[in-house]
């Protein structure tokens, strides 16, 4: 009998003490997921603004034109137009963007994450 009292404790105990690392585990992946789906949206954008400003004069014409289109292709991302640079270098039209990743896992803050296109005239 107090063999069983002495162990109904237990599992609360271990459940303390393992809970915050599953949760922080947890978090780490779906940060991770957020990080790659970042990267790969705004490497999209871009690739399809640089595409633009290199074939479709009337649309993509202007600098701001291209940096537009840009926002416009960054899916479920808050950027400013102003985060695109445009330049045209030997390559091409080349759109590229550095942009900070925050983290929502504690201990981690932030990450640049920096994208760069470039597509022939």
């Amino acid at each position: 009998m107090r063999t069983l009292a002495g162990r109904r404790g237990t599992a609360a105990i271990e459940y303390a003490i393992i809970a915050p690392v599953l949760f922080v585990f947890l978090l780490g992946i779906m940060d991770t997921s957020r990080l790659l789906w970042t990267y790969t949206t705004l490497y999209r954008a871009t690739h399809a603004a640089a595409r633009c400003g290199a074939v479709n004069d009337i649309d993509c014409g202007t600098t701001s034109a291209i940096q537009n289109e840009a926002v416009s292709e960054a899916w479920g991302l808050t950027v400013a137009a102003s985060a695109f640079t445009v330049t045209t270098v030997a390559c091409g039209v080349r759109v590229s963007i550095a942009y900070t990743f925050t983290f929502t896992t504690p201990g981690f803050s932030t990450l640049a994450i920096n994208a760069t296109a470039c597509h022939p005239t």
